[in-house]
């Protein structure tokens, strides 16, 4: 929304004509009153004469000029229409995922790049689901982002039994997608390690169900190799302690599942290879958007022109009293 001018040329013409009112004014209008008695030119007359009419009638004249420019008050509308595409964040909390090897631990960064590939998708629905021992569904798929990013803050290691149950958090996800009208379904599954094999679920199965519903799982494996400074037990204040151990990673199980759901693995070692991943993802999986732009304007010339009005009306009637206070009509 923006105030314009439809006809602004007209302002070009606002130096002479105050040029002229001001030669015509000097050459009768004080003429004329000096040529009065000198007794009847002190005072308020002679200051309003020679300060206030021209003061009025110069602003009359600004105030038609904006008037002939014709000022606009200009509305835009936008009528969005997209082919948004339904995404579930499947996210492993397990207790690994404090693990230090990223700054400051593996979860921090993980929820980080994760709303910030959310801010990136404005015409979206996106859900959240988190999984360890268990998974379950922080939210469904939602155009409400700061639900969404409300939830990924939130997300804490210690919410579900330790552990790292790969089926159930991409079978959870899965479940919030099947009946999804949407004409792309993505799920984007992060973990730091391997399934523990606790679960009846198993990744295979979920994997399965993904394809029957054609559903396309990016798979994201985050973390190093190595011996890394992890938690390996919780004190009675609910404090975690931390000593080096080495890490166990399943690639070939992610790269499996990404393959048979039509989408793709990544193994992230860093801060910056992660955002990587997920700008890789938000180009694979463009959004087509449709934006058409409207414009319509309201005029607001007569606002002026009104001012103008009452500010010739009021010099008239100031001259007549003038006159008659100084010839006694």
């Amino acid at each position: 929304m923006s105030l314009i001018f439809a006809s602004p040329l007209w302002f070009l013409a606002l130096p002479f004509l105050l040029w002229g009112f001001w030669r015509l004014r000097n050459k009768q209008g004080m003429g004329a009153w000096r040529n009065t008695a000198p007794s009847m030119q002190g005072s308020w007359r002679t200051f309003a004469w020679r300060y206030i009419t021209p003061w009025l009638q110069a602003s009359a004249i600004c105030c038609l000029l904006i008037a002939l420019a014709r000022p606009q008050r200009q509305w835009q509308e936008e009528q969005v229409n997209a082919d948004a595409i339904d995404i579930m964040l499947a996210m492993d909390i397990s207790l690994s995922m404090l693990s230090r090897d990223f700054e400051p631990d593996r979860l921090s960064v993980t929820k980080k790049v994760a709303a910030d590939f959310v801010r990136k998708r404005p015409y979206d629905r996106i859900g959240l689901a988190v999984f360890s021992f268990e998974a379950f569904t922080f939210s469904p798929p939602t155009t409400d982002h700061k639900v969404i990013l409300d939830f990924i803050e939130k997300i804490e290691v210690g919410r579900i039994a330790h552990g790292t149950a790969i089926g159930p958090g991409l079978a959870t996800a899965v479940n919030r997608l099947k009946d999804s009208p949407a004409k792309s379904k993505v799920i984007i599954l992060l973990t730091d390690g391997e399934d523990d094999g606790r679960s009846e679920l198993r990744p295979e199965t979920a994997t399965e169900l993904a394809q029957v519903y054609g559903i396309r799982v990016y798979t994201l494996g985050i973390g190093t190799d190595g011996n890394v400074l992890m938690p390996v037990g919780q004190q009675a204040d609910g404090s975690f302690y931390f000593d080096y151990r080495e890490t166990h990673f399943n690639t070939e199980l992610l790269q499996e599942i990404a393959q048979k759901t039509r989408g793709r693995f990544y193994r992230a070692f860093s801060e910056q290879e992660l955002a990587a991943v997920y700008q890789e993802i938000d180009q694979l999986e463009k959004t087509k958007v449709e934006v058409r732009r409207f414009q319509r304007y309201t005029d607001y010339y007569y606002w002026p022109l009104g001012l103008a009005l009452l500010l010739l009306a009021l010099d008239i009637l100031l001259r007549r009293l003038l006159a008659r206070s100084v010839l006694g009509v």
